[in-house]
């Protein structure tokens, strides 16, 4: 039982992470360079993962997979993890790192990473899908709000910043295809051969593509001195929040699908579009980019570790 339950999930995690992997070597060996590297992420972001994202919801039945409980436990546990990162942020002396240090140690790579785990494992994701519906809006507003209020004095008019960040939330492509998704869904909007295919094909790529840009995006310089904080991001983001919330979702009789995807919520890496965020307040990005890193180097261990344990309470 041992065996079989560490390799499910070995199987669930690995060819996951070798994709970021992948990509740390494709830039290593100058197959990429930065300009191409962001060139796929913005490809990624604004293309394929939209289409992924558009593919899921808008094609399942969304009124008999809805619920409500597990919406709303979703939203709950991802503005408590908001309160307890702002908590932590408060012990760092430099206030113009607070904004990175919050946004670091509460946002995933739900809409990667939430996807992928959950087809890897169950062949779909439509609860993966519930789950960013009901957490992604919420991780960008909150970004944005504490990225404003803690940027540099120095970068200009923080309140037009601030302003110019809500309308690009406004136009945030996830966020569209989650909105467009939903009412298609709920409207039950039939879809021509043509666009489903095309979407489909958009939408394959979306999960290789992310993570090897995400891996190739990888820096490891300017880390000096960032260790300890970025330490506690890590433990923040990969153990004590599945700590506090995997219990109770087990307790409410979360099972199966709705668990991962719980999972992958509470307890993946920072996501790669934190440094974006944050270089666009006018932040140095040195703890973002670290987070990402560690974060995502250490989740192979930690996801395999929480996935393992869960497959072996029989909870999945």
């Amino acid at each position: 039982m041992f065996a079989e339950n560490l390799i499910f999930s070995l199987n669930a995690t690995i060819p996951v992470f070798l994709m970021m992997v992948f990509g740390y070597i494709f830039r290593k060996i100058n197959l990429f360079d930065e300009h191409t590297t962001e060139k796929i992420n913005k490809f990624s972001f604004t293309v394929t993962l939209p289409a992924l994202l558009f593919e899921d919801l808008s094609t399942a039945d969304f009124r008999s997979v809805w619920d409500t409980k597990f919406v709303l436990f979703c939203i709950t546990a991802t503005l408590i993890s908001v309160g307890i990162a702002f908590t932590y942020s408060l012990i760092h002396k430099d206030k113009c790192e607070r904004g990175e240090i919050i946004q670091a140690s509460y946002r995933s790579s739900a809409a990667v990473l939430g996807i992928a785990f959950v087809k890897n494992i169950y062949g779909e994701a439509a609860m993966a899908a519930l789950m960013i519906a009901g957490t992604v809006p919420i991780y960008n507003i909150v970004a944005v709000t504490a990225l404003s209020l803690t940027a540099p004095h120095e970068k200009g008019n923080g309140k037009k910043l601030f302003l110019n960040t809500l309308k690009g939330i406004a136009t945030n492509p996830i966020i569209l295809a989650i909105a467009v998704g939903t009412v298609w869904s709920v409207l039950r909007i039939p879809q021509p051969v043509i666009l489903q295919k095309s979407v489909s094909y958009f939408g394959n790529m979306s999960t290789p593509l992310s993570l090897i840009a995400l891996g190739a995006s990888f820096k490891t310089s300017e880390a000096k001195g960032r260790l300890p904080v970025t330490l506690g991001i890590t433990f923040i983001k990969l153990i004590l929040l599945c700590g506090i919330f995997l219990p109770v979702a087990v307790y409410l009789g979360f099972r199966g699908e709705k668990l991962i995807a719980i999972l992958v919520m509470l307890g993946s890496a920072t996501t790669g579009n934190c440094f974006v965020m944050a270089k666009n307040f006018g932040h140095k990005g040195i703890i973002t980019a670290f987070a990402v890193m560690l974060t995502t180097l250490c989740s192979a261990f930690t996801l395999t570790a929480w996935l393992f344990a869960l497959k072996s309470l029989n909870y999945i």
